[in-house]
């Protein structure tokens, strides 16, 4: 199976608009990328498809003059017209094969997993990496699934050769143990989006999975 081998930062912000409104969009777009991170990603349940568009263009070109890689959650057809790096798609979106056929080869598309089979179906798609979760219990995402655990991702780890984006209440105190299970990058939404200070948050959680790599590495 053809993909791109990607290295995904350690700490993937995801800008829910449960938690971000759409007059917010740039302020929360650039204190992310402020405090050091690499990638966001845009999800949206609650914005029409315009205001979804204009969200997507103003992290884009936020993610662009910083050299950070920008996805868009679930919509294909936002994702192109804004122009980002690339799609997230859960179970229920537009089938992957098609989706890497209207995107082309190198654009990124990460997949949504919530079990062993979904995950070894994954390997099987043109993804360029997967997410798995909740590990944890999570309020973000009201039809979030059963909490998968520590265990779970571990399972998940032995099978798949690809990135894990470990995601579900994921926090700065228990991502040492998701990162120990095998998880190359932990998403994170309200650990970030409710601080007082996003910049310093996201600055904090990145020099905190730095160390955990130096430490792992020495070991």
């Amino acid at each position: 199976m053809s993909r791109n081998r990607i290295s995904l930062p350690r700490i993937y912000p995801i800008i829910d608009d449960s938690l971000v409104s759409i007059d917010r969009i740039e302020d929360a777009s650039k204190a992310i990328i402020k405090g050091g991170a690499k990638i966001i990603q845009l999800r949206s349940k609650r914005f029409s498809s315009k205001e979804f568009l204009e969200a997507a263009q103003i992290i884009r070109k936020i993610t662009k003059d910083t050299d950070a890689i920008f996805i868009v959650n679930d919509r294909v057809d936002i994702s192109l017209m804004a122009d980002a790096d690339g799609v997230h798609l859960g179970q229920d979106d537009m089938p992957v094969t098609e989706s890497r056929k209207l995107l082309g080869k190198d654009k990124i598309i990460g997949y949504s997993t919530h079990n062993l089979r979904e995950a070894s179906e994954a390997i099987r798609l043109p993804v360029d990496y997967i997410s798995f979760g909740p590990i944890f219990p999570t309020k973000t995402k009201k039809d979030a699934r059963t909490p998968k655990g520590l265990k779970g991702l571990a399972e998940i780890r032995k099978v798949i050769d690809i990135p894990i984006v470990a995601i579900g209440g994921i926090t700065e105190t228990n991502m040492i143990h998701v990162f120990q299970e095998g998880a190359d990058s932990v998403a994170m939404i309200s650990e970030i989006l409710n601080s007082q200070d996003i910049i310093k948050k996201v600055r904090r959680l990145i020099t905190i999975a730095k160390d955990l790599n130096k430490g792992s590495a020495q070991g």
